[in-house]
């Protein structure tokens, strides 16, 4: 049976705006209390998943989360009708409210984290969504993401959410990187490695200035659950100085596809350990390919400023080599651009580097691999896969149709505050269920 990757994209939500809410997230504080604009950000998403699904990958896209995240101020015990709940809000608790529109789950990267049916001792695919405990804004994601994976892959083990704590802080594929070799009769179905990057033991507490998001502990329980084999599971952790740099997730400073694993010098704590550890999991399975970049030809600032290493690293059909989808700010930083110049134009395993308009996700801290969440599937799962959720000529023009008619062009930090702005955003879900098939009651607020 045939295996392939596909790409499933979250879509930027309408209450899209910049916050400034993720600590450690560089790009987010920078540009936190700028006009954002979402109508062009979704757009610029969608323009993404064509450009993928027109060079022959297979595609797929998240739907928004409900925002306002009217259930979380239920829980604090606000209570009456929902416009009753805004005003309270915004009165009482300013600061919980933009944690509550956050459009955040656009970042599919931390969705989930998927273990394919291959490596799995069950034979099914896996998939745990990401509790995202350390920021309050993402912490509330879990429960929404894990309907909308149960809604894209019927045939799944989706599972819950680690619990909700600092032990088992969970930041999903962001810090998951599969490795495997191809087979021409199985394309990506045979043994991986799958590699679990952690930013602290759970017990071991902060000693990092900014957060140290994922610990090891939720990875070892998130490898039991998904039943893989421990021969062929890594655990590596991400270096003290490039979390202090502001690679608050691994794949600011690493992405892996295949048997190549790209990543900056800086990435790990301990690098040669890491390398040993790769060859001895992939031992009999296939021959890793390590790419480091060298602080010399690219600092660790401008690795984390270009997001140079938060770019798609796939294999397109018909190419021999690897294609690196990587944001402007790659190309518009001197030592990135000079960097990826060179690294095609050897032998190695990166063969082009694709540049794409990803920017009002970027100025929140988010390029293109942050923007997709991995998913390799057999064709037969494919082809079970919710026909709505998968990526068309058709859902691109239903898509693109949607967010014209009910996003907003610009919106600036006192417009959150618009009580119409919950009632345009949760009209606009309303109306994505209908279109999608997701049901009338995919969103919270359809079920009160």
């Amino acid at each position: 049976m045939l295996y392939r990757e596909a790409n499933f994209d979250g879509l930027m939500g309408p209450t899209h705006n910049y916050g400034g809410l993720s600590d450690g997230n560089l790009a987010s504080a920078t540009h936190a209390g700028l006009t954002s604009h979402p109508r062009a950000g979704a757009l610029q998403g969608l323009s993404k998943m064509a450009h993928m699904s027109g060079k022959g990958l297979w595609q797929g896209w998240l739907p928004p989360h409900q925002r306002p995240f009217l259930p979380f101020l239920r829980d604090l015990g606000f209570t009456g009708a929902d416009a009753q709940l805004w005003e309270q809000g915004w009165t009482q608790a300013p600061q919980i409210m933009k944690n509550l529109l956050s459009a955040s789950p656009m970042w599919c990267a931390n969705a989930a984290t998927i273990s394919p049916s291959p490596d799995c001792a069950d034979g099914r695919l896996h998939m745990t969504p990401a509790n995202l405990s350390t920021m309050l804004h993402r912490s509330l994601e879990g429960e929404q993401t894990q309907r909308s994976l149960a809604a894209a892959f019927p045939f799944a083990q989706v599972h819950a959410p680690l619990p909700l704590q600092s032990v088992m802080a969970d930041e999903g594929a962001a810090n998951h990187v599969r490795l495997c070799g191809h087979d021409k009769t199985k394309g990506r179905g045979t043994q991986g490695v799958e590699l679990f990057v952690y930013g602290r033991g759970g017990f071991s507490g902060q000693d990092t200035k900014f957060p140290a998001r994922q610990t090891r502990q939720a990875f070892e329980v998130m490898s039991q659950n998904h039943k893989l084999h421990p021969d062929h599971i890594v655990f590596a952790q991400q270096s003290s100085t490039a979390i202090e740099a502001g690679a608050f997730h691994n794949d600011v400073v690493c992405v892996g596809a295949l048997e190549t694993l790209f990543y900056h010098e800086d990435a790990f704590a301990d690098t040669a350990q890491m390398q040993t550890d790769i060859r001895r999991a992939a031992k009999g399975l296939f021959d890793p390919i390590f790419v480091q970049v060298p602080r010399k030809d690219v600092p660790l600032k401008d690795a984390i400023k270009s997001y140079l290493f938060n770019s798609m690293l796939v294999k397109f059909p018909g190419q021999d080599r690897l294609s690196l989808i990587a944001p402007m700010e790659t190309k518009e930083t001197q030592s990135t651009a000079r960097y990826c110049e060179a690294l095609t134009l050897g032998n190695g395993p990166i063969g082009e580097v694709i540049y794409v308009d990803v920017r009002q996700s970027m100025r929140n801290g988010g390029g293109p691999a942050c923007l997709r969440l991995r998913v390799t599937l057999s064709k037969d799962e494919w082809g079970q896969t919710k026909p709505e959720m998968k990526f068309t000529e058709d859902t691109h023009e239903v898509l693109t149709t949607w967010v014209n008619t009910h996003y907003r062009e610009d919106l600036s930090p006192q417009d959150l505050r618009d009580p119409s702005l919950m009632t345009e955003s949760f009209t606009a879900l309303d109306e994505l269920t209908q279109l999608m098939k997701l049901g009338a009651d995919f969103y919270p607020f359809q079920r009160e």
